[in-house]
C-alpha cells in the first residue's frame, strides 16, 4: 500500500469509464444476435467483468507494472453480425475455439516473437494513430457543450502547470461538479443488482467455428493485442508478452461458458494508466491496474446494471476527460515516432493509416497501420538494413536508435 495514490485510483477509474461508456452498448447487442435472454447478457457483462477484474489485479501485481485488459471492442462488432441466427451453444462454443488459439499463442511465444521483429518507431506511431481521434474529441466536444468542456480543458492547463500529478483528478472533480450543477448528470435508472451467472454447454459446428471462431481471434490479435504491446513497449515497460497472452487466452477459456467472449490487452485504457497523470514514477503505476481491475470486478459482481452508473455522466464530459488524459501518450508516441530520420517516413505512413480509421475485411486501421509502415520501413531500408548495424534501446526516451520492440522478460519499467 506504500505505493497506492488517488491519481493511480483516479487513472483506474477513468480507464473503466472511458471502456464501458464507449463499448458496452455493442456486448448488449453482441449478446442479443445470439438470441440471449436478459438473465444471459446480465451473464456475459459479469463474466466479461471478472475475467477483465482477474487479469488487471493479477497481471499488475505479478508484474509491477499497469496491465489492462479489456473486452475486444471489434470482436465484438463482428459478434453482432455474425452471431444471427447461430444457437447460443454453437456461439459458446465458438468462443472457447477462439480462447485456445488464443492461448496457444501465448503458450509457444510466435505472438511474441512477430511482435519483436516491429521497429518501435512504428509502434508508437500505431499507438499515436489510435489515439489521436480521443485528443481531437476533447474539442469537437467543446462544441457540443462548451461551457462544461472548455472550464475542463482550462482546468487541465492549469493544473499542468501547478499540480501536474493531480490534473486529472482535479480535472475529473471539476467536470463532474460543473455537471451537477447544469443538472446533466443521470442517475435515476441506476439501482444495485447482482449478476447471476449463467451456464450455457457448448456445442461445436464446424462452420460457426470458421465463421465465427477464426475471425474472433484474428481481430482479437491483430486489431487488440498488437495496439496493447505497442502500448505497454512504447510506454518503458519490458513485460514479457507471451504470459499476458496466455493468460487472457486461459481466462476467456474458462469464462467462455458463461458469456465471456474475449479478454485482450488494452490500448486506449492502458494509455490512460501507463501515462505521468497516473503517477509520476513508473515502478508505482502499476496501482492503476490494480484500481482499474477492482472497478471492473464491481462491474462484474452486479452485472449490466453498474452500466447505468457511467451512463449517468454526459457524453461530452467523457469525451473529455478521455482526450485529456491521453493528451501526454499521443505526445509521446509522436516523439518517439518521428525522432529516428530513417524510420520518419514509415512512421508516418502507419500515423496516417492508423488514424484513418479505415477497416478492411473486420480488421481495424491499427492492423493495416502495422502493415502499411512494415511495408513502407521495408522498401524504404531494406538496402541500408544490410549495411547499418541495428542498434539495441532500452527505453522509448532512446528512440533515436533504429530499435525493435523488446521484449525483455524484465518486468521493471524505464524511467520517465
Amino acid at each position: 500500500m506504500k505505493n497506492f495514490s488517488f491519481s493511480c485510483l483516479t487513472a483506474g477509474f477513468v480507464a473503466v469509464l472511458v471502456g464501458i461508456t464507449s463499448s458496452a452498448v455493442i456486448i448488449f447487442q453482441a449478446a442479443a444476435a445470439a438470441g440471449a435472454t436478459p438473465a444471459e447478457i446480465s451473464s456475459w457483462m459479469g463474466a466479461l467483468g471478472i475475467g477483465m477484474g482477474i487479469t488487471c489485479i493479477g497481471l499488475s501485481l505479478r508484474y509491477r507494472a499497469p496491465i489492462i485488459t479489456a473486452w475486444s471492442t471489434p470482436g465484438a462488432a463482428l459478434l453482432v453480425t455474425s452471431l444471427a441466427g447461430i444457437p447460443m451453444s454453437e456461439a459458446i462454443g465458438a468462443f472457447l475455439f477462439s480462447a485456445a488459439l488464443i492461448t496457444l499463442c501465448g503458450v509457444t511465444g510466435w505472438f511474441e516473437r512477430a511482435m519483436d521483429k516491429i521497429p518501435l518507431s512504428i509502434a508508437a506511431a500505431m499507438l499515436a494513430g489510435i489515439l489521436v481521434r480521443f485528443g481531437m474529441d476533447v474539442f469537437v466536444a467543446m462544441k457540443l457543450q462548451f461551457a462544461l468542456v472548455f472550464v475542463m480543458f482550462a482546468v487541465y492547463l492549469l493544473c499542468k502547470r501547478l499540480l501536474p500529478r493531480y490534473a486529472i483528478i482535479v480535472v475529473l472533480a471539476s467536470g463532474v461538479i460543473l455537471a451537477a450543477t447544469k443538472g446533466m448528470l443521470h442517475f435515476e435508472n441506476f439501482h444495485f443488482a447482482f449478476a447471476k451467472p449463467v451456464f450455457t454447454m457448448p456445442t461445436f459446428s464446424w462452420s460457426t467455428i470458421i465463421g465465427v471462431g477464426i475471425p474472433l481471434f484474428v481481430v482479437t490479435m491483430a486489431s487488440q493485442n498488437a495496439p496493447g504491446v505497442a502500448v505497454i513497449r512504447t510506454s518503458g515497460y519490458k513485460t514479457p508478452i507471451s504470459p499476458l497472452i496466455s493468460w487472457t487466452g486461459f481466462i476467456t477459456f474458462l469464462l467462455a461458458p458463461f458469456g465471456c467472449f474475449s479478454i485482450n490487452l488494452a490500448a486506449i485504457t492502458a494509455a490512460i494508466c501507463m501515462g505521468k497523470e497516473a503517477h509520476e514514477d513508473p515502478a508505482k503505476r502499476y496501482w492503476a491496474g490494480i484500481a482499474a481491475g477492482g472497478f471492473y470486478l464491481l462491474i462484474g459482481i452486479f452485472g449490466a446494471t453498474v452500466g447505468a452508473l457511467f451512463a449517468a455522466f454526459p457524453k461530452e464530459l467523457v469525451l473529455a476527460i478521455a482526450g485529456l488524459a491521453l493528451f501526454g501518450t499521443i505526445a509521446n508516441g509522436l516523439t518517439v515516432a518521428m525522432s529516428n530520420e530513417r524510420q520518419r517516413e514509415a512512421a508516418l505512413v502507419t500515423f496516417l493509416v492508423t488514424a484513418s480509421g479505415v477497416s478492411l475485411f473486420g480488421i481495424g486501421a491499427a492492423f493495416w497501420g502495422l502493415l502499411a509502415g512494415g511495408l513502407a520501413f521495408f522498401v524504404l531500408n531494406w538496402k541500408r538494413a544490410h549495411a547499418v548495424p541495428t542498434q539495441t534501446a532500452v527505453s522509448p526516451l532512446q528512440s533515436s536508435v533504429s530499435t525493435p520492440i523488446s521484449t525483455s522478460a524484465s518486468a521493471s519499467p524505464q524511467k520517465n
